[in-house]
């Protein structure tokens, strides 16, 4: 008996590929062997980079409030203590864009905790 080979699922495999693979460089974009690792790796850094976005706002976060604190003669980790007993439930997203496009409102913040 003849040897069957399911060959629509695997040119469909192939196409998704790369699909995938399209606007990367050279043969990583039409050859299918380096197309398919690329998009591999690809794939592994993008799911990656989406703990490390996590991670890099709230940093930047933190930079933020920082150095709006610094304006008013605190530290970050003395605010951020500062607010944690008297009660103010704010978190870090919403102090830093305080900080950053609202300063009389933050300074209102750091008034009140002082």
């Amino acid at each position: 008996m003849p040897r069957s080979v399911n060959h629509v699922a695997s040119r469909a495999r192939r196409k998704k590929v790369l699909k995938l693979a399209k606007g990367y460089f050279g043969r990583r974009k039409n050859v299918w062997t380096v197309a398919k690792n690329a998009v591999e790796r690809g794939l592994a850094y993008a799911y990656k980079g989406r703990k490390q976005k996590k991670r890099n706002f709230r940093a930047l976060w933190i930079q933020r409030i920082n150095a709006g604190a610094r304006l008013h003669g605190l530290s970050y980790s003395a605010l951020i203590g500062k607010l944690n007993s008297a009660g103010i439930e704010l978190n870090r997203k919403v102090l830093a864009d305080l900080a950053m496009n609202h300063p009389d409102a933050f300074k209102a913040i750091v008034d009140q905790v002082k």
